[in-house]
């Protein structure tokens, strides 16, 4: 069935074709030139004449130039390409053009046949590509196979003789007197002969190796294998029949804003690009829930009942009820318990925190903690609490408390930490074999012990893999039978129960409903259970008063560099914007907060986050013990393997107040903060402390990395961190090649 075609898709659908049309007549002119006159003046004098055939150069400029439009979709959210990335591969195009059309010299040599054609044999199906991808809805699947091939493969030959083709192009501009005349003899020779190359030498090779990681990408998402049926919870089939994550996720906001404001409500539902959209509903939902504590449980609980209501539980037998009934319905099946017990004595606990290649502890502990506030990397309530747990090492004597895992194995997880305190851990994951080898050879040599579902009674596994094969389970297939085995679970114990698992895109938000119908049920039903999350700075926080000034600190700081305001001019403002927003007036206010969206991370991975807030605060209203922190940016293998995250990473210290932590910092400090939660009475983790409004418990002991107090929204600065991270990494590069290229140009120019 074909899509829908809207006005934009009716835009760049013509948009496309006409580009497509205009390279394929530069390609024509181009071949039937070089054919006719190879013959006669063999392939580099054919090369050379190309650009002379008749109507090429203004067909050439229009199909160039018209790219420029590409920058503009970008920009104004038509596309989704990066607008950086499109402005640079654009710009270099039309630096070449420019040079073409204005160097007579340029024109006839070798270099500019084979830039024409390069260009045109890459455009063609480029384009040819978009259309497709349009006219069918799927541009993964449903576009021909033919030109899904020639866009993902022909640039393995045409990038490096397309950057052949302008090398020579600029090196022969800029010996050129007429091109001097035009651009200035000096520029002419160090932009074009030294600058350009020195450029092309360190940018050409991530451009390819980016292509190739979009090739393999795109071909793995082609020749993917068909989902298996749905099973366990999954999202509603919409009125197309597909489980789409869109209207979904709207309808869920929509309720929560709709119980405080059916106009903002109203307008979540009717925004049209949901993908960038989604950020306005989050702003406007966080807004909301500051007129009153009241006002902010009610949208909390509407948007939960929401998601309960419309997300489906689908049986083996294929039938299906929602997950609120799938929850409350009796299971006959039952999880066997395994158990293991470490063999390491018990040994005095104090707590330490692994930081770039030391362990600190003590007072070097405290020591680091107060550069870490005094630079505002860490809120100061976060410092407090990480110092309690330093002067109370009774705290860290776990031997007597239960932790239930919702995702053992998570990198951002307690697992390691608890199991060398010696806790009592009920390990909830994967039924995969090489996940519980690790999660019970890890238990076997600590001192603590390991609880764990398995299908079978432990007695029955003869060898270490029968018991591995035979334990784990299905947060999504399984969700009931794991909250019935957890609420009969070592009557009596008060659980801590955490929720760690992560998965990408729509899955995200799978796991993290699965994991709230079990903290539900544990904190309503069964006495003394306290909740733990970890919050990511990547989200919308109220922040405290001190934070926000110091954001606006640094912004008087770095809108005065010269690289901030020429980023932020080029960018039209999308890059660089200012972090610190203007207070929200409530009941109990004004409330300072932060946009930390990363619009990247999409509106699936913003609600995963948003559903375990409002039950974090619904929790605590109903007097559970909620310990609900944010965690820094973390290099975790989830988020590196990610090049452009990874690069970013690099970058973002040169915002201050920025620091980007390695996993094993991070676990270590978050779980300073949930043991101070735990313990203190005074924690904002307590309901018994009173704030003005619900959402200020995840103001308080915040380890966000820098995020709050920056002067520019995290969002804002991908591109810049990009940019500095490469400018660092390649400056002996661009030495070099400059030195080179100086060298060459002289060598050019007859200097020697």
């Amino acid at each position: 069935m074909a899509p829908a075609i809207g006005i934009k898709e009716m835009y760049l659908l013509a948009y496309n074709a006409t580009c497509a049309m205009a390279w394929a007549l530069v390609l024509r002119l181009s071949i039937f030139t070089l054919v006719d006159d190879v013959p006669e003046y063999g392939v580099a004098g054919a090369l050379a004449r190309v650009y002379a055939s008749p109507d090429l150069d203004w067909l050439l400029m229009c199909a160039q130039c018209a790219a420029i439009l590409e920058i503009v979709h970008s920009a104004v959210g038509v596309v989704r390409s990066p607008v950086m990335v499109t402005f640079m591969q654009v710009s270099s195009r039309i630096v070449a053009l420019f040079a073409l059309v204005n160097s007579p010299e340029s024109q006839v040599q070798w270099g500019a046949g084979v830039m024409i054609i390069s260009w045109s044999m890459v455009e063609v199906p480029r384009y040819l590509f978009y259309v497709a991808a349009i006219m069918s809805g799927d541009a993964t699947k449903g576009t021909p196979f033919h030109i899904f091939w020639l866009r993902y493969s022909l640039f393995a030959v045409l990038y490096p003789t397309g950057i052949t083709g302008e090398l020579t192009v600029f090196l022969a501009a800029a010996k050129d007197p007429a091109f001097q005349q035009v651009v200035g003899e000096t520029f002419a020779v160090h932009f074009y002969s030294a600058f350009l190359p020195a450029i092309y030498a360190i940018g050409s090779p991530f451009m390819i190796l980016n292509m190739v990681a979009n090739r393999k990408s795109a071909f793995k998402k082609r020749f993917a294998k068909p989902p298996p049926p749905p099973r366990g919870l999954v999202w509603p089939l919409d009125s197309k029949g597909t489980r789409s994550s869109t209207e979904v996720n709207k309808s869920i906001l929509a309720a929560a804003l709709g119980a405080s404001s059916d106009e903002k409500a109203q307008a979540a539902l009717n925004t049209k690009n949901w993908r960038f959209g989604y950020v306005k509903s989050l702003e406007a939902l966080v807004k909301e829930q500051c007129k009153s504590p009241e006002t902010a449980l009610a949208c909390a609980q509407a948007g939960l009942e929401k998601a309960y209501d419309i997300f489906q539980f689908v049986a083996p037998d294929g039938s299906s009820v929602s997950l609120k009934e799938a929850m409350e319905a009796r299971n006959t099946e039952k999880f066997q318990t395994g158990f293991v017990k470490g063999e390491a004595s018990s040994e005095k606990k104090v707590l330490e925190v692994p930081y770039k290649g030391t362990t600190l502890s003590g007072q070097a502990l405290k020591d680091q903690v107060q550069k870490w506030v005094d630079y505002g990397t860490i809120e100061p309530s976060a410092g407090d609490a990480i110092n309690a747990c330093v002067d109370n090492p009774g705290w860290l004597d776990l031997s007597n408390h239960y932790f239930v895992l919702l995702g053992a194995g998570s990198a951002m997880g307690p697992f390691l930490v608890l199991m060398a305190l010696g806790a009592n851990v009920v390990a909830i994951d994967l039924d995969r074999p090489g996940i519980w080898k690790r999660l019970i050879g890890i238990a076997r040599k600590s001192s603590g012990s390991l609880t764990f579902p398995l299908k079978m009674d432990q007695k029955k596994c003869v060898t270490d893999d029968d018991l591995f094969a035979a334990s784990g389970c299905n947060l999504f297939t399984q969700t009931p039978l794991i909250c019935d085995w957890l609420l009969n679970l070592y009557p009596g114990k008060p659980f801590t129960v955490g929720c760690y698992a992560y998965l990408d895109g729509a899955l995200h938000v799978q796991v993290s409903l699965a994991m709230d119908a079990i903290c539900k049920d544990l904190s309503e039903k069964r006495k003394g259970t306290s909740l733990a999350y970890l919050c990511t700075p990547t989200d919308l926080h109220l922040i405290p008063e001190e934070a926000h000034h110091a954001s606006l600190e640094f912004y008087s700081q770095y809108q005065k560099k010269p690289f901030c305001l020429l980023l932020n001019a080029l960018t039209g403002g999308k890059c660089l914007r200012k972090n610190a927003q203007p207070p929200v007036d409530g009941e109990g206010g004004p409330f300072y907060y932060v946009n930390g969206i990363s619009i990247a991370q999409g509106p699936n991975y913003a609600l995963a986050k948003r559903m375990q807030h409002w039950r974090a605060i619904i929790a605590r209203s109903k007097g559970c013990i909620v310990s609900s922190n944010i965690a820094p940016a973390t290099s975790t293998a989830s988020v590196v393997h990610n090049r452009t995250f990874a690069w970013a990473y690099e970058g973002m210290p040169y915002f201050k107040p920025y620091e980007i932590f390695a996993p094993e910092t991070s676990n270590a400090v978050m779980s300073a903060l949930l043991f101070n939660d735990l313990n203190d009475s005074n924690s904002v983790a307590n309901p018994k402390t009173k704030v003005n409004n619900p959402n200020q418990m995840f103001e308080h002991e915040s380890f966000n990395g820098g995020a709050w107090r920056c002067a520019y929204e995290v969002d804002s600065i991908g591109e810049a961190s990009v940019l500095i991270y490469f400018s660092r990494v390649g400056l002996p590069y661009v030495g070099a090649c400059a030195a080179v290229g100086a060298a060459i140009a002289a060598k050019y120019f007859g200097y020697f």
